[in-house]
């Protein structure tokens, strides 16, 4: 878990989180630096062999955060199925999941997630590893719109080295000749927004009773915080890295516009807010790759 008086929100995790200084060549200001990891065809195949049914289940109850928080609560709204899960092996070789989202791209087939879903913060060579994104997921169905493994991955170079600004952009396969967005649709995502107005958070954290198996959210007003994030009252716990903070949300469409992604509380226990990185010129580069790939 993550210490600065905060906790990750992965089921495990270990990181910390700024924005790299633009520089200017030319008289005109460069993209910050990405960090990526792509992979192999084999290695996709092996990642969808590796995640069975029964082994998403297995790894969803083999962790338990507590009771879910008074915060929080189960979506029971139109279908999400933009929001899913990201299933991986991390770097001490655990099974273990994230929270992520589909979005409009040129590519049709990328998704955000929290920096700290795809590698260990400041620590170069500790990428992860068997990564799918199962989206609307759910215990009963579990798998609705197929598993779609991860292509390519990329973070700020920032949160590679330094473990700053933690977000992260994600490339996926098709799935039957289906791309992602053409499957569940995709949520818009806004850069460069100042922080404030009402936003809905969903995640699927790893408490009771729903121990990762159901889509819950908070809501509230999100504020400015310290280290170029910000933060709204929430109580998700880990399982719920990852998940898209949607303002302008409609909740008859499922659709708004992802403005952050779910990063860290403020407590290892019992914390009330949730705080998430502003989406700026790192997480702007970090998109633009990802939709080319």
């Amino acid at each position: 878990m993550r210490l600065r008086t905060t906790t990750l929100l992965l089921v495990t995790a270990i990181p910390l989180a700024v924005v790299p200084t633009a520089a200017l060549a030319q008289g005109k200001a460069k993209a910050p630096a990405t960090a990526a990891v792509t992979y192999t065809a084999k290695e996709r195949k092996q990642a969808l062999a590796y995640w069975t049914p029964e082994r998403m289940r297995k790894t969803d109850l083999s962790v338990d955060l507590g009771r879910t928080g008074p915060k929080s609560a189960p979506w029971k709204g139109v279908k999400m199925k933009t929001v899913g899960k990201l299933y991986f092996v991390n770097a001490n070789g655990s099974d273990t999941w994230c929270t992520a989202a589909a979005v409009r791209s040129g590519n049709r087939s990328t998704v955000m997630a929290a920096g700290h879903c795809v590698r260990r913060a400041a620590s170069p060579v500790n990428t992860y590893t068997d990564l799918v994104f199962v989206p609307g997921y759910d215990r009963k169905s579990q798998r609705p719109y197929g598993v779609f493994p991860v292509r390519a991955t990329v973070t700020p170079d920032s949160w590679a080295k330094e473990g700053r600004t933690d977000i992260a952009a994600l490339t996926v396969d098709a799935v039957k000749g289906r791309k992602l967005v053409d499957t569940v649709g995709g949520q818009n995502v806004a850069f460069g927004r100042k922080p404030g107005g009402k936003v809905t958070a969903f995640g699927y954290p790893a408490t009771r009773p729903q121990r990762g198996q159901a889509l819950l959210t908070c809501t509230g007003t999100a504020k400015a915080a310290p280290g170029d994030e910000q933060s709204v009252p929430c109580d998700m716990t880990g399982g719920a890295s990852g998940g898209p903070w949607l303002a302008d949300f409609n909740a008859k469409t499922g659709i708004g516009t992802l403005v952050s992604v779910n990063s860290h509380g403020d407590a290892l226990e019992h914390s009330t807010t949730m705080s998430g990185p502003n989406l700026g010129a790192a997480a702007r580069s970090v998109f633009d790759q990802a939709q080319k790939r």
